[in-house]
């Protein structure tokens, strides 16, 4: 069973901070209020969906590039309990956005995410530079493999608009799967055996180390699950490469 740390108290902020780097993962409720969470979905409802970052099929809506299609989420995100949150995962530094989607699993939703890891960051443009690649370019979008440290200073953390479990998507992790690095797919099968299903209620925030092994099933019920998902890093990248989503937060 996964451990789910009881509201975002001060002593659960620092449990979920330990737990995140032995495990990989953590899950934390409460940390948005009900009326947070609708004020976001509020702003979500009335977004531009003819934008090229906006992705919509049966079984997924997608916005990419999400603070900069929706600015006024900025605030709406960087709520008390969310600063919180940030402060205790980066007790002696301050992060930055690099990256924020916004998934929509609709109800009944056929979409699964194979087994992977999130080891390609995007950048502004490419430059060839020891340890980073391979690179990639699709959609317009820029991505690359960078080393491991840079990988390892990222924080995902994955905000749940609706009640999520197994029967609506909810993600499977492999606990501890991110101390072995960048994972050849081949290998996958010895890791997932262990796998946990990763339930969080809405208004709970899951982290997540970007080098956990995580996937997600079809949706069997007929609740949607809408999740944002925000990655954060403290660390900057070399010689004049760029994180392309780079945002500074006001978090003092």
């Amino acid at each position: 069973m996964p451990v789910t740390i009881p509201a975002a108290s001060a002593p659960a902020l620092k449990l979920a901070a330990a737990q995140l780097r032995s495990d990989g993962y953590a899950i934390l409720p409460g940390v948005f209020t009900p009326a947070e969470t609708a004020a976001v979905l509020g702003t979500i409802a009335t977004a531009d969906t003819t934008s090229p970052r906006f992705r919509r099929s049966q079984d997924v809506f997608a916005i990419q590039n999400l603070l900069q299609e929706l600015p006024v989420l900025q605030e709406q995100l960087l709520t008390s309990g969310l600063r919180d949150v940030l402060a205790a995962l980066f007790p002696t530094q301050t992060p930055h956005l690099v990256k924020a989607i916004y998934f929509d699993k609709p109800a009944g939703s056929n979409w699964l995410v194979a087994w992977h890891q999130d080891v390609m960051v995007a950048v502004i443009d490419r430059m060839e530079l020891p340890g980073y690649g391979p690179w990639s370019s699709k959609g317009g979008e820029t991505t690359v493999l960078p080393p491991r440290e840079i990988l390892e200073s990222i924080v995902t953390v994955r905000l749940h608009l609706d009640d999520c479990d197994a029967s609506n998507g909810a993600l499977r992790v492999v606990p501890s799967s991110h101390r072995h690095g960048v994972i050849p797919n081949d290998q996958h099968p010895t890791f997932t055996p262990q796998a946990l299903t990763c339930a969080v209620p809405a208004g709970g925030v899951m982290l997540m180390q970007p080098l956990t092994l995580h996937a997600s099933n079809r949706s069997t019920s007929a609740q949607p699950r809408r999740v944002i998902h925000l990655e954060f890093s403290a660390a900057e990248l070399p010689d004049g490469l760029q994180w392309r989503e780079r945002l500074a937060l006001p978090l003092t």
